[in-house]
């Protein structure tokens, strides 16, 4: 068994996506509703269906939805753990540019170094550096 995160957009799946690939690396695939419903309106014919972006140890998924916002999403956060500092670093300083850091990366009162971010698109992210 394995649990992807599967975000929604108001219709920028492709530019998220391509985002977060230049950010985490992996293979992205979009499938567009005119890729595989013939009968689809033009209008929707180019909306992202499921974008899937496989990387290493997880995949991250998406697509367009029309009741999808550009507000901040405040429920769930995504988070990425590891002990690769100068990696997760450049993960945190990427995902945080044109975006807002909730809280600095930076060593904690429990030892890792952590930090805490709402990227462009209003998902929240945690970056958390093991201690060694």
């Amino acid at each position: 068994m394995k649990l992807d995160a599967y975000l929604f957009y108001p219709g920028n799946t492709d530019e998220a996506m391509s985002f977060y690939q230049g950010v985490l690396g992996g293979d992205l695939s979009i499938t567009r509703r005119g890729d595989v419903d013939p009968s689809a309106p033009e209008s929707e014919k180019d909306a992202v269906i499921n974008a899937a972006l496989d990387c290493e140890t997880f995949t991250l998924r998406a697509s367009d939805r029309s009741d999808a916002t550009h507000d901040v999403q405040t429920r769930i956060e995504l988070t990425i753990v590891g002990t690769e500092e100068a990696d997760l670093r450049r993960i945190f300083d990427q995902l945080s540019k044109d975006g807002t850091v909730k809280t600095p990366l930076e060593k904690m009162f429990w030892g890792d170094t952590f930090g805490a971010l709402i990227d462009r698109y209003g998902i929240g992210w945690q970056v958390n550096i093991l201690a060694t």
